[in-house]
């Protein structure tokens, strides 16, 4: 069975498609013909332009915000490994503890 690749489309793309759709010069419906698209799919890009927009003028903020957001994944990252680090030496240790020896 063979499955239809999903096409995958550029910001520019979906902000100019989302854009004429705000404008309501033209139905949704021709601009899914037009441009090959779903029209659900157009009035998503449409609702999420006129919900988000209003951030292109909060750039700074959301830039802020996004390298805050990444910097804390990446320390999320880091705690998971020392913890795996901290359990693995763990048990390592552990042994010697009791006066045991390890052998690997």
């Amino acid at each position: 069975m063979m499955h239809k690749k999903r096409r995958q489309h550029s910001t520019g793309f979906k902000f100019q498609v989302a854009l004429e759709a705000a404008k309501e010069t033209r139905t949704i419906g021709e601009l899914a013909r037009e441009y090959g698209i779903h029209p659900s799919q157009i009035s998503h890009w449409k609702r999420h332009l006129l919900d988000e927009g209003a951030s292109v003028f909060a750039r700074n903020g959301t830039q802020q915000q996004r390298a805050q957001e990444a910097r804390e994944a990446e320390l999320y990252e880091q705690i998971g490994r020392l913890k795996m680090e901290l359990e693995w030496l763990g048990k390592k240790v552990d042994p010697f503890r009791r006066g045991q020896t390890y052998h690997d």
